[in-house]
């Protein structure tokens, strides 16, 4: 039964998420921690940061790594098919049409108007992933206390070395990984 609803859950997710992983992570967030609630909050974004991480779509990682929590390899297995089935169905029935049709001007008005509506998704997946970081409960804070001051100075320091060198956002990551380790070990209560 486990493993049904494993499959069904991320097959909702690869069925709707129009847009890419990013988009993909307010539903994922409904499906794994909200819905079934699978794994906390707190559990959820480690396993996006993971998925980021990692080689290959960050839905599809997440699918594998919260599929291998629940129910080993083989839901780990039956939640990445579940995520991926629907994206290879519709894809190729959108590609023979796309290539049909692509000159279209309706084709091309709702391409259009699909963008906004991707970029409310991932700015909403980013906005719930940064209070996570920035404030102990996730939410926004009632107090200076529950502020984590340490997530927010990490946040800012990366952004401002992001927006000001150009790195590599994964040396960024790295880095800002390392320098958290460190210095939450140093500073446990902050």
């Amino acid at each position: 039964m486990t493993l049904l609803k494993l499959f069904w859950s991320f097959f909702q997710i690869g069925l709707l998420s129009f847009g890419g992983g990013y988009a993909a992570m307010p539903l994922i967030l409904e499906q794994v921690v909200t819905r079934n609630q699978w794994l906390t909050m707190a559990e959820f974004a480690d396993i996006v940061t993971i998925a980021e991480m990692t080689p290959g779509p960050i839905a599809v990682n997440s699918a594998t790594f919260v599929g291998l929590k629940i129910a080993g390899l083989p839901g780990a297995l039956i939640s990445t098919l579940g995520c991926i089935l629907p994206a290879c169905v519709i894809l190729m029935i959108l590609a023979y049409f796309y290539y049909k049709y692509r000159n279209l001007a309706m084709v091309q008005g709702v391409l259009s108007c699909l963008r906004p509506a991707v970029v409310a998704l991932i700015a909403s997946a980013g906005l719930s992933i940064l209070l996570l970081a920035c404030f102990r409960d996730g939410s926004l804070p009632k107090a200076l206390e529950d502020v984590n001051w340490l997530g927010v100075v990490l946040f800012g320091g990366a952004l401002g070395i992001l927006q000001w060198k150009k790195p590599s956002p994964v040396i960024v990551m790295a880095g800002a990984g390392l320098l958290g380790m460190l210095l939450y070990q140093f500073f446990p209560g902050v």
